[in-house]
């Protein structure tokens, strides 16, 4: 949907509209601009899936189970590898129709410096790190968890391109405005908030976890009030430098997506829903239009934090 009310200027890149298809929901890409009906107009950038150093096949299923109002999932980060992709499937793509951004992903920092590098010598518009993958020399602990931990990912990261950083905030942590100001200071040039919360689904028959892996990561509507609060936290951080924010995480309409701006997003990503709907982003866009002409809004960056806070209400009051 071509319409410059729509466009946003996110990190120098111009997205044609707020919407991002979000990391491992649409393969590298072509595989979901194969489908009849799609349109490139219809989103502003498409996430890779995530991609390591060397091969993954991934964890063992079942890796993807239905909840209620959501998702559970534990792929694993089967890939191919970063030299596959830059090498054979980049080229397959198209730059001219939409923006694509890497997800790097890696178990040491030398994989993270590794993987970026070579994504920064390629054509790809920008570098997602995903900073939830385990530590594997500090004993499993993710790296997206611990503060320091995150900054020196992307400290990492940093050193080695020049293209745009997109940190990947993972919410299952303690304070997620100091991880975020913690990585301003590293060098990260944008944030998407969130990634997955943690969940388990148990077969009572068997008593045994449905996931493969015992757990994986809860997506969909079901998280959409927690992803909310996050975006919002995180733009009180990094709105004073200037960094944008993709919100993600239940977005399946477009109140949804309208909600995310409001709450201090730029982009809005769009994941889950396109297992169901994989045309979804054309009904959000319309919607988004139809509320921006409702409130005499010219375009879509009017809403980014213009959230109207109940100032009566102490400021980390839960009751």
């Amino acid at each position: 949907m071509s319409d410059p009310r729509l466009a946003v200027d996110f990190c120098g890149m111009k997205f044609q509209t707020p919407l991002v298809l979000l990391s491992g929901c649409v393969g590298f890409g072509e595989e979901y601009t194969r489908i009849e009906g799609f349109s490139n107009q219809d989103a502003g950038a498409v996430c890779l899936k995530g991609t390591t150093g060397k091969l993954r096949p991934g964890n063992a299923p079942h890796r993807v189970y239905e909840t209620p109002g959501g998702m559970l999932n534990a792929i694993g980060l089967q890939n191919p590898g970063v030299d596959k992709v830059v090498n054979d499937i980049l080229p397959q793509l198209d730059f001219e129709e939409t923006r694509f951004i890497a997800n790097v992903s890696g178990s040491t920092l030398e994989e993270y410096e590794e993987v970026t590098r070579k994504f920064d010598d390629s054509p790809i518009d920008a570098i997602e790190i995903n900073i939830s993958c385990p530590n594997v020399k500090e004993g499993g602990v993710a790296f997206g968890n611990d503060p320091e931990m995150s900054a020196r990912v992307v400290e990492t990261c940093r050193k080695v391109t020049d293209k745009p950083l997109i940190t990947k905030l993972s919410p299952n942590q303690t304070d997620i405005a100091y991880n975020a100001k913690c990585c301003i200071e590293a060098g990260t040039d944008a944030f998407a908030v969130i990634n997955t919360l943690m969940g388990m689904a148990i077969d009572i028959e068997s008593r045994a976890p449905v996931i493969g892996n015992n757990q994986g990561g809860l997506s969909g509507p079901a998280i959409k009030p927690v992803a909310l609060l996050k975006v919002h936290q995180v733009y009180q951080v990094a709105r004073e430098h200037g960094i944008p924010i993709i919100g993600q995480g239940g977005v399946s309409n477009a109140e949804d997506a309208i909600e995310f701006l409001i709450a201090g997003a730029s982009a809005v990503g769009v994941g889950t829903a396109l297992f169901y709907d994989p045309l979804i982003c054309t009904k959000i866009n319309a919607g988004i239009l139809e509320y921006l002409e409702r409130h005499s809004l010219a375009n879509v960056g009017q809403l980014t934090g213009s959230l109207l806070l109940n100032t009566s209400v102490p400021a980390k009051c839960g009751c």
